[in-house]
């Protein structure tokens, strides 16, 4: 077969749709050059002048081998792999003379396509991705079929890819789960949950300008008020004057809830971050999956959450948390680094003295932030050496991190111990799907100080400052003047009801394409009636099914090659065969036309000019070879008129 210019372009659009969605991980210059590369050849297929030498395209692909290596410092890894080989790909097109090449570039095309679920793995992604493949396909059946118009060649590739859907469904149901993303490598989960083991002023805050989703959350029965939905994250223990840091227990002790009750269950699916660490509700009794309960009650993974995970967790919203803390523990939460903020330390001094107990510190406090002139905002100033001095006695403007920040020092220079929790606050609801949705922009910080008689208590100074944010969320806490995500501000309700709707296709996704782990393979076929289930025999039933459906299209295949199909002119004819069968006069097996229009004449004179003229007709496009579009009309509008 030749290879002809349609096909060439329809190459060149393949290699560019499959190669388009990593622009934006490759280096700059390996995009420029790939673009150099198809324009070259699709000006070369154009003009009709020859591919270059090989010895030019060797010496631009050592070239390019070496820019890759000194762009990535290696050339080993999965980006510098994707993009070794998009490069090759587009060099391939540039040597591509016999029908060989064209099938390795459609197969390598395919491959590519995978290449684009290492970056993501939504929905448009998906679709995108289909699409290309739809492309692909056509180019392949071009190839296969040579002059095959492009309508017709679309229509066998989109009948190909239909066929494909049910083995595909047959495929993913069944066969054997592995941990780990549907797409890509474990260590390929780059995306973070936006908040980190450290909290230093503007820490929060500049999360608060980003809308991606964190986590969502499905309660089962009993759903607690938004003032309640504290999602607990990484605690903070040292500090340093500038920075809090996470650092190293000072004891391996379980932490013990007393006096518990009120619980509350619940569904979380988390996106991945790359760390240990997993969002509960303060605080966590119990949860689904294998884990490590810390002793400042946070719940860390047994490895990296480097793919989206699914888990089950109790929650208890009335408790005493760890009364008998241990004293290492303690002291741990009065340290102060020596030399910072003396204007805090002595105000906490003089609150210490005048109240008779931790609760009458913690009160006047609260009230000092209330009713000092403080104020809510994400573009606080900066903050220099003695950043709680200036805070409370200057600028007075911060904030979740520096109201937090701040009551802990006060607390801790007051003799109080107390530690920055920081995590997540509220949610949004969304009716369509019945879950909330935890954004970026929720990241919050609080505060929790530990009381003799009720061990660790949760305090939010913010909820002192803007009581709004704890209740309504940052958009009403906030001016409207204020940057703010998209999705932060209120929306139309056509626009809100718009991305409720795709959040919860996009929660769909997740949950039974990209969530579909070995818990849901075998939860989903146990309610489909397969019990006792082993990787042996789903991969039995999952060959069983496909060489079932295999079966089926090849008899629906093989049925199509022996069914006779009846032209528009015999079509005609037994119509008006069938009007007169049903007025009891049926054509014998052997009669001709013209023979049975002569008996019908005979039996029915008043019928004798129309059968013969319809006869007469019929016979001349039959077998006069006479078949125009015009008589074909002129015979069916007869026979149509034909009445007995």
């Amino acid at each position: 077969m030749k290879l002809t210019a349609p096909l060439i372009y329809g190459l060149t659009a393949c290699i560019l749709l499959v190669s388009a969605p990593h622009a934006e991980h490759l280096p700059l210059w390996v995009s420029a050059v790939c673009i150099a590369l198809l324009a070259w050849r699709a000006y070369l297929t154009y003009s009709g002048n020859p591919l270059p030498a090989r010895w030019l395209l060797l010496g631009i692909t050592v070239v390019c081998v070496l820019g890759i290596a000194v762009s990535y410092h290696r050339l080993f890894g999965r980006e510098v792999g994707v993009t070794l080989l998009i490069l090759l790909i587009t060099l391939k097109l540039l040597e591509l003379r016999t029908v060989r090449d064209a099938t390795v570039l459609i197969y390598l095309s395919c491959f590519i396509i995978i290449t684009n679920f290492f970056y993501s793995q939504s929905i448009p992604t998906a679709l995108y991705m289909l699409f290309t493949l739809l492309v692909i396909m056509a180019t392949w059946v071009q190839m296969q079929t040579g002059t095959l118009a492009f309508k017709p060649r679309l229509r066998i590739a989109g009948v190909l890819l239909l066929q494909a859907i049910p083995l595909s469904l047959i495929i993913f149901v069944l066969f054997p789960r592995v941990q780990g993303p549907l797409w890509g490598m474990p260590q390929d989960a780059y995306a973070s949950s936006g908040l980190s083991d450290t909290m230093a002023p503007g820490t929060m805050s500049r999360l608060s300008l980003s809308d991606a989703v964190t986590f969502r959350v499905t309660f089962n029965d009993k759903v607690p008020t938004r003032e309640q939905m504290y999602w607990r994250g990484p605690v903070l223990w040292d500090y340093d004057g500038t920075t809090w840091k996470r650092g190293r227990n000072a004891t391996l002790q379980r932490p013990v809830l007393t006096d518990a009750g009120n619980p509350v269950d619940y569904t979380v699916t988390l996106e991945p971050h790359n760390k240990r660490w997993l969002f509960v509700l303060d605080l966590p009794e119990k949860i689904s999956i294998p884990a490590d309960l810390a002793p400042d009650f946070q719940e860390l993974s047994q490895k990296p959450v480097s793919s989206r995970i699914r888990y089950s967790a109790t929650s208890l919203l009335s408790y005493r948390a760890s009364l008998n803390e241990p004293p290492q523990q303690l002291q741990r939460a009065l340290a102060l680094p020596q030399g910072y903020n003396p204007q805090a330390r002595k105000l906490a001094a003089e609150w210490r003295a005048s109240s008779n107990s931790d609760v009458a510190v913690i009160n006047t406090a609260l009230a000092y932030f209330n009713q000092n002139g403080f104020e809510y905002t994400l573009e606080p100033p900066l903050l220099g050496l003695n950043g709680v001095d200036e805070f409370l006695f200057g600028t007075k403007k911060g904030f979740c991190e520096h109201y937090a920040g701040s009551f802990v020092v006060l607390m801790r220079a007051a003799g109080i111990p107390a530690r920055v929790v920081t995590g997540y606050q509220g949610g949004e609801y969304n009716e369509l799907g019945g879950y909330y949705i935890l954004r970026q922009y929720d990241a919050h910080a609080w505060a929790e100080v530990w009381l003799r008689d009720r061990g660790w208590v949760r305090i939010d100074p913010t909820a002192a400052i803007s009581p709004t944010r704890i209740q309504d969320g940052l958009n009403a806490a906030l001016p409207g003047n204020i940057a703010l995500p998209f999705l932060a501000r209120t929306q139309s309700p056509f626009l809100l009801k718009l991305r409720f709707n795709l959040d919860a296709l996009t929660n769909e996704w997740n949950q039974w394409v990209l969530g579909y782990d070995t818990e849901r393979q075998f939860a989903f076929l146990t309610r489909m009636g397969m019990e006792d289930i082993t990787w042996q025999k789903l991969a039995l039933n999952m060959l069983a099914g496909v060489a079932l459906l295999t079966g089926i299209f090849t008899l629906i295949m093989l049925r199509r090659l022996v069914v006779r199909r009846t032209d528009a002119v015999q079509a005609a004819w037994l119509k008006a065969c069938r009007k007169l069968e049903k007025a009891g006069l049926p054509r014998a097996p052997h009669e001709g036309a013209m023979d049975y229009a002569e008996r019908i004449a005979a039996a029915r004179p008043d019928l004798a000019e129309d059968i013969y003229d319809i006869a007469a007709r019929y016979a001349s496009l039959r077998y006069g070879g006479e078949a125009e579009k015009d008589g074909l009309a002129a015979l069916k509008n007869a026979v149509h008129a034909f009445k007995l």
